[in-house]
């Protein structure tokens, strides 16, 4: 019988049982597509991470496929920072600076064994138009009494998700009332440099995410467009999400920007280890 080791943590905290689980399954390099998606649903957390050889010819250090409970994902940052930390601290591959092949690219990650956490570098910066924050306040059971600050719009850095900001209070009794893609709600504290935020995923198989860290990545590239930081040079924010899942968690961030454009995001967090062991392959129906 075949089996695969896979270890459990939970990213973006530095206390067990909050932020963000993560599966992590080792040595996948022989395991379909289907396989992966089937081992995924059944750990049923937001993202699985399956680690493999990296592409012959390039600079990764490992590659990773990423799965949520539904589909196959480019890019997410909490398995990555979660990924990468885990196989520096149990030998598998060296740190502290690796590189991470995926879907989105290659991805650096600098990985902080001794505090056991990593930052993240994400993709180019993408951003869209100002929309309509009507249909968004709508889908989540708002109303434009609700909706402060900037337009909403898409943006990314590998992975894009729609950004609409709310009042703080707003953010804590959203309701789903129909299917959103990639949504994150927010309210800015512009004092503190701080974001209160809930991510709506559903259509991944994901109904809230306790902590992304490819959304926060996107955060900063709204808030530079947006006029929320700063148009040239680096600015930090800090993240605070799941407080409303009881998985409270920390993301803390940098944007950089050019003549009002993002130039680039990084995203970093602790990692706590929870559990380990073996499971069986799936059956692969080809």
């Amino acid at each position: 019988m075949s089996m695969v080791r896979y270890a459990i943590v939970d990213v973006f905290t530095d206390r067990p049982f909050t932020g963000n689980p993560l599966a992590i399954v080792f040595d996948a390099r022989d395991l379909a597509a289907e396989q992966m998606q089937a081992i995924a649903r059944e750990f049923n957390l937001s993202e699985t991470i399956f680690v493999l050889p990296p592409t012959p010819g390039t600079a990764a250090t490992y590659r990773a496929r990423i799965f949520t409970p539904g589909t196959e994902l480019p890019f997410a940052g909490h398995p990555t920072v979660g990924c990468a930390v885990t196989l520096v601290r149990n030998g598998v591959i060296t740190g502290p600076d690796v590189v991470q092949e995926c879907g989105a690219g290659l991805l650096p990650v600098h990985v902080d064994e001794v505090h056991g956490a990593a930052t993240v570098t994400g993709a180019t910066p993408t951003v869209g138009p100002a929309l309509d924050p009507l249909p968004l306040l709508e889908s989540i059971g708002l109303t434009e009494a609700d909706h402060v600050g900037p337009a909403p719009r898409k943006a990314g850095c590998g992975l894009e998700f729609t950004f609409l900001s709310v009042t703080d209070e707003a953010v804590t009794r959203l309701r789903l009332q129909r299917p959103v893609d990639n949504l994150s709600v927010l309210h800015w504290d512009a004092e503190r440099r701080l974001a209160h935020v809930r991510v709506l995923v559903p259509e991944v198989g994901v109904a809230e995410d306790p902590a992304t860290g490819s959304a926060a990545l996107g955060l900063g590239v709204w808030l530079v467009t947006s006029g929320l930081v700063a148009a040239d040079g680096l600015s930090r924010y800090e993240i605070a999400q799941g407080l409303e899942m009881h998985r409270p968690s920390a993301l803390h961030c940098t944007v950089t920007a050019q003549g009002g454009a993002a130039v680039s995001a990084t995203v970093s967090g602790h990692v706590v280890p929870i559990a380990s062991g073996e499971m069986i392959v799936p059956p692969f129906v080809g």
